[in-house]
């Protein structure tokens, strides 16, 4: 069992890399990365020129927490954390960014987080 959990592991951080040497954020168009844990999901914009994270929001957010009336699952809360960190975004005078998937595929909370920045105003 052990060796299964190294080898998915090595696996993951191999794509990873692979999608990593692509992208690159700049100031102007900074990169948003996603992670994603089994409850909760978090995005941030980073500007890789500098070396600072500008941005982010969670899905722990007080201020995505009003947004959302009751529970919800896991890919409205994702959607709605996409339009507060476009709103966020918007604030700082960002409109473009460069999606950072991160290791995961495009499917899901991931894709409804794009979707819901791409709501906000953010283009890709």
């Amino acid at each position: 069992m052990k060796d299964k959990n190294i080898l998915k592991r090595g696996l993951s951080d191999r794509r990873k890399k692979r999608v990593k040497k692509k992208i690159f954020g700049k100031s102007d168009c900074p990169r948003l990365t996603v992670y994603k844990s089994l409850n909760q999901i978090y995005a941030q914009l980073v500007d890789d020129q500098n070396e600072r994270t500008i941005t982010g929001a969670s899905s722990l957010s007080p201020e995505v927490k009003k947004l959302l009336e009751n529970k919800n699952n896991k890919i409205t809360i994702s959607k709605k954390v996409g339009i507060y960190l476009a709103r966020k975004a918007k604030e700082k005078g960002i409109k473009k960014v460069i999606f950072d998937r991160n290791r995961y595929r495009y499917h899901g909370r991931v894709k409804a987080l794009a979707e819901g920045a791409r709501e906000g105003g953010l283009e890709f």
